[in-house]
């Protein structure tokens, strides 16, 4: 029995466009036709006004490093193989915060509100279509 997968997220119907976008290298937001507010985990209605009237967007790919930590020991596979690493929140140049991690960057050179821009990695063996969106420093 293969080991279960925690870098692999689980695409369903309502999710299945975020991810089929970051394959094609742009990243999904959902924005509110009543409030008009942007969200980012995607969800089906919108988390400031209750609104069910959201949609997808594509959003710009440029963001600002909030915080950040970097793991230097995490026992849960494949992680472990891939320290150390950048686990990060980034302020969306929409609005939203979100969790990613931050790549091609040196841990010393990380500053709260610098510029990141986009980029998207596959998510390796056993997870061939799913590709993942991380953040390096805008160029």
């Amino acid at each position: 029995m293969a080991a279960a997968r925690f870098d692999v997220p689980e695409v369903d119907a309502f999710t299945r466009a975020y991810w089929e976008a970051a394959g094609r290298g742009q990243l999904l937001l959902r924005r509110c036709g009543a409030c008009g507010r942007a969200h980012h985990y995607p969800r089906e209605f919108c988390p400031h006004c209750w609104s069910e009237d959201v949609a997808w967007e594509r959003a710009s790919g440029r963001a600002t490093l909030y915080t950040w930590s970097v793991v230097h020991r995490n026992d849960l596979p494949p992680f472990g193989s891939r320290t150390p690493y950048v686990a990060a929140v980034v302020d969306l140049a929409e609005g939203p915060r979100m969790m990613t991690e931050v790549v091609d960057c040196e841990e010393g050179v990380l500053r709260a509100g610098m510029g990141l821009e986009v980029t998207f990695r596959g998510a390796g063996e056993g997870a061939a279509d799913v590709v993942v969106p991380v953040f390096r420093p805008r160029m």
